[in-house]
């Protein structure tokens, strides 16, 4: 089995890396400092907390515990140690309330069956095996019997044990998960072999590492190379006496080694597709070149070598369409620098009007450019409002059809943010969504229907995360209850996990999942603005699933936002380039026929070519979805 499930994560290829902090033996049997390890553990980042429990009188012989002198140095070394800082089973209640409390997995390694058995009384999810155990099949015939997922080391276990481990498992049909490790503490660099996890690999189960070297590169590369599972000591103080400390991280060293292997995570991608980012569609429009016309060319000219160019910014076709446009024939007048367009290759893009999909559809327009695209004869159109645009006066005529705001996002370079913890920086918000609405208002009677008006709720942070999303919540239910949105449906959005905004490493810190939107909306009677690509991109990002994710919010969707998303940051794309499966989609969505707009990015430029190509596109979806 290639995945296994510890409580509500699964662990295997293609889920982020589970990373366990091993507090085994470094509380030196004082219950506070086990407390305070937890803690830490959980300000690093950490996803589950590690403690050892053994029942000694079942474990060592009598002679030992009464003289560990009796035996090697090491044990005389050791055994006293463990007498001294075994806890109790009443600290080990204690410990696991405090992990739940705290939102932490708690884990134990069990080194006999009585110790397994007072473990399964605290409901753990999972069992781990020391490398030392790995050959104990009575103890690991015991904990399998358990029905729970076993994490094994592998350490100071020659292959052939490992080998008949796994097959003993397997006949069994375990759950479990193999971590390469050394059993030296500190491990030299030399010997810790890091590659062998591939060998591991073909055993056909989640493979991860258990490191005891210095520093925290190795679990890094360990997590490049593939590792499911990371496992490291944690301490306070490596200085401290007791077995493991030196070969622990403290918990600066922890917190590091926990940031890397996010970031690393998130930079090696599936490898699977290739798209383009927010950011760089931006910068590709500035700095990516386009083919225009060298001259000025009048309709009925041959369009010959001399009279084309290649200029910035890219708002044209591509140079790479050079040899498809030498020769054509020009249909147009093109001015001198104007770029050439789709339609200049023959490519007619036009929309279908019997076989267009039954919703209230309309495109993103503003108000210098909304007339350009009345020729599609639209269902509906979204404003998107700027902090000056709340300035101006509506400058159009009256329209048989419905309207939705998008208010502003920011002003100047402050962020719209209604969860804000600043207060100055949330109620200058809430003016700012105020002064939108009240504009709404304004320019609704020369539409049809009550307007709707798009919000983004904020709860944004640069570089870290922000842990207290009751707050947050808290916020945004105060920000709203203090708008005044009479006469207009509030719509707030969800949002990606890492949005774009002014450059940075922006997160997003609430309204992402359906679950916790749906848990806020409910009781207020809201509904929202459901983006696609906003949804999807947070399921790349917390392993969850995007359709299920459509089906809990549907009751709630009062507005769609539809356009493709791929990764991490891949937002915003032409539907078909992304990695929605639009058919599945309206499926789950069924006859809802309510406003939608395609938020495909720059899909207003060439005349609305990408909203044309969008709408297209989901029509296809959609009717398939219908015939299946």
């Amino acid at each position: 089995m290639s995945v296994i499930k510890i409580g509500d994560r699964f662990i295997g290829d293609g889920y982020p890396t589970y990373v366990i902090a091993e507090i085994g033996v470094n509380h030196n049997g004082i219950l506070a400092l086990a407390m305070k390890l937890i803690d830490i553990a959980v300000d690093c980042g950490a996803d589950a907390v590690k403690f050892q429990k053994r029942t000694l009188d079942k474990l060592y012989a009598k002679k030992y515990l009464e003289n560990a002198n009796a035996g090697e140095k090491t044990l005389r070394y050791l055994l006293p140690i463990l007498q001294q800082v075994e806890l109790s089973e009443h600290d080990f209640h204690e410990i696991v309330e405090h992990c739940h409390k705290k939102n932490i997995t708690f884990l134990c390694s069990a080194f006999d069956p009585q110790a397994a058995d007072f473990l399964e009384t605290l409901d753990i999810p999972a069992y781990k095996v020391a490398s030392a155990d790995l050959t104990n099949l009575p103890l690991l015939d015991h904990l399998v019997k358990k029905g729970k997922p076993l994490i094994l080391s592998t350490g100071m276990s020659r292959l052939e044990e490992v080998e008949i481990t796994v097959n003993f498992l397997k006949e069994r049909n375990a759950q479990f998960a193999l971590l390469h490790c050394n059993s030296t503490y500190p491990a030299a660099f030399e010997d810790i072999n890091l590659r062998f996890m591939e060998r591991l690999r073909k055993f056909g189960v989640p493979v991860g590492y258990s490191g005891h070297e210095r520093g925290i590169a190795v679990s890094t590369v360990a997590s490049v190379l593939g590792a499911s599972i990371i496992e490291r000591h944690l301490t306070l103080d490596r200085t401290m006496e007791g077995p493991d400390h030196a070969a622990s991280l403290e918990p600066q060293g922890f917190k590091k080694m926990v940031r890397d292997i996010e970031q690393v995570s998130a930079a090696l991608g599936t490898g699977e597709e290739k798209f383009i980012s927010r950011g760089e569609i931006l910068n590709r429009e500035v700095l990516g070149k386009s083919l225009v016309a060298a001259q000025k060319i009048l309709p009925g000219e041959i369009i010959t070598a001399e009279k084309i160019t290649v200029k910035g910014p890219a708002l044209g076709i591509s140079p790479q369409n050079y040899l498809k446009l030498v020769g054509r024939t020009a249909e147009r007048v093109i001015e001198e620098d104007e770029p050439f367009l789709e339609k200049d290759l023959g490519v007619k893009i036009e929309l279908d009007m019997a076989h267009t999909l039954p919703m209230e559809y309309g495109f993103t327009v503003r108000f210098r450019d909304f007339d350009e695209l009345l020729v599609y004869n639209p269902k509906m159109l979204e404003f998107h409002f700027t902090d000056q645009d709340l300035d101006e006066h509506y400058p159009g005529n009256d329209f048989k059809f419905r309207m939705v705001v998008h208010a502003p996002e920011f002003w100047d370079r402050t962020l719209v943010d209604l969860c804000s913890t600043d207060e100055v920086q949330r109620i200058d918000s809430i003016a700012l969504i105020q002064k939108a609405i009240d504009l709404t208002r304004k320019m609704a009677p020369h539409f049809v229907g009550k307007p709707k008006v798009v919000v983004h709720p904020g709860a944004m942070s640069l570089d870290h995360p922000i842990k207290d999303h009751k707050t947050l919540y808290d916020n945004l239910r105060r920000s709203v209850e203090q708008i005044d949105f009479v006469g207009v449906d509030l719509l707030l959005e969800n949002l990606p996990p890492r949005p774009w905004y002014f450059g940075g490493q922006w997160l997003t810190n609430a309204f992402m999942d359906s679950y916790e939107i749906r848990d806020f909306l409910e009781p207020l009677g809201l509904k929202m603005c459901f983006d696609t690509s906003h949804s999807k991109l947070y399921c790349n990002w917390a392993h969850v699933d995007f359709y299920d994710q459509v089906k809990v919010i549907l009751p709630y969707i009062g507005h769609l936002h539809l356009s493709d998303a791929a990764g991490l940051d891949g937002e915003g794309l032409q539907i078909g380039e992304g990695t929605i499966d639009w058919v599945h989609f309206f499926k789950i969505i069924g006859d809802y026929h309510d406003t939608m707009i395609p938020e495909i990015w720059r899909g207003h430029q060439r005349q609305g070519e990408g909203f044309l190509i969008a709408i297209q596109r989901l029509s296809d979806a959609y009717f398939k979805a219908k015939e299946g």
